[in-house]
């Protein structure tokens, strides 16, 4: 069964009745194969279900997008960029020149929702079958004692090595975790504990970029290294 507003969808925007065959996906990678049984204005119900492939397969790399917090509608823009470049996870971050800090609770719990309705539309759109997941702010402190796995990787416009040194790992990594700072860029203080914690500190060339721009470069040529995007 189908929300309202995905009735809605179908009804108006896709003109589909019943009896119709429509692809349905669950979030989470899987996709299915389905009929209208029923359509009215507040829901749908399906049936005849059948798992399959998806039409556009997730990347090999798992991708976790980490961004400092940005104002207005530049995070709903990197949100939205993510998740069609394939990205994974999505961690925002306060920082010490974050460019807006969180009031309360409330406020994050608000903004994370917002955040996560644009990428299950950005998911739609572009026919990913996995909606990628955006997790509740996160601590600059938090996220360096985080342990995993994955190369770590922390763009700043200054104290770092090329882009191409950093991607010298063999094997290829499967998990990349790349961090992303605000506009007022990285604290000395922030650069020194992210190299103790052993993030690679990596620039982009020689033009300062904004954040929401360094967020989508990065997640495009992480992708074309070792990703799908070839």
């Amino acid at each position: 069964m189908l929300s309202s507003d995905e009735a809605r969808h179908l009804r108006d925007v896709l003109r589909l009745k019943h009896g119709d065959e429509v692809y349905v996906f669950d979030g989470t990678g899987k996709e299915f194969r389905c009929t209208i049984a029923q359509l009215n204005r507040k829901e749908v119900t399906l049936e005849n279900c059948e798992q399959v492939d998806p039409a556009h397969p997730e990347s090999p790399l798992q991708l976790t997008l980490a961004v400092a917090l940005l104002k207005g509608e530049k995070f709903d823009l990197v949100v939205q960029k993510a998740t069609e470049l394939g990205v994974d996870r999505i961690v925002p971050v306060t920082t010490q020149y974050a460019d807006i800090q969180l009031r309360d609770p409330a406020d994050a719990d608000k903004r994370v929702s917002r955040w996560r309705r644009i990428a299950l539309e950005a998911a739609k759109q572009c026919g990913r079958a996995k909606v990628p997941e955006v997790r509740m702010p996160v601590t600059f402190d938090s996220l360096m004692t985080t342990s995993d796995e994955s190369l770590r990787l922390m763009f700043s416009e200054r104290k770092g090595k090329t882009l191409s040194d950093s991607l010298l790992v063999n094997p290829p990594p499967t998990s990349v975790s790349a961090l992303v700072g605000s506009e007022g860029g990285w604290s000395d203080e922030e650069i020194s504990q992210a190299i103790a914690a052993e993030w690679k500190v990596v620039t982009l060339g020689g033009r300062v970029l904004r954040a929401e721009t360094a967020a989508i470069a990065v997640s495009v040529l992480l992708q074309h290294v070792y990703g799908d995007l070839k």
